[in-house]
């Protein structure tokens, strides 16, 4: 198993950054995101993003607003990103003075592309998220 992680502080409250980034039927199309819909609600939900002229089915595993975490997983084996047996944690901490940390962490086997380019991809995406989670809360 190969792991992606990305930690960044970010200057407002935990609460906040966690309302962002914790809404997993909150993704916006644009960029390489070309579809996006969802069904359900809480854990077990499921949604499908299409980018790369595939479709990338996730499940939300885990949903803890108390401890902000939420955990989930790629369910399809014909996604298009370079993963097998995907799962990710986020964990947003509490650091005081309006400041908190996110620590995105990924665990997958890498298929198609060396390891070192799968982790790369998968940590291009936690940081893209986390920074488009601070331009919605006008931080960027």
């Amino acid at each position: 198993m190969s792991e992606a992680k990305v930690v960044k502080k970010i200057q407002a409250p935990a609460d906040e950054v966690w309302a962002q980034l914790s809404n997993f039927a909150g993704i916006q199309v644009g960029g390489p995101i070309e579809s996006f819909s969802y069904e359900g609600e809480g854990v077990g939900m499921v949604r499908k993003i299409g980018m790369g002229g595939g479709m990338v089915v996730e499940r939300l595993e885990e949903h803890d607003a108390q401890r902000r975490r939420f955990a989930y997983a790629i369910i399809n084996d014909d996604c298009p990103l370079p993963f097998s047996n995907y799962s990710a944690t986020v964990n947003i901490s509490d650091d005081g003075d309006d400041t908190c940390t996110v620590d995105w962490t990924g665990t997958f086997e890498p298929r198609g592309v060396p390891e070192e380019q799968a982790i790369q991809i998968a940590t291009g995406i936690y940081a893209g998220a986390i920074k488009g989670a601070k331009i919605a809360l006008d931080l960027e």
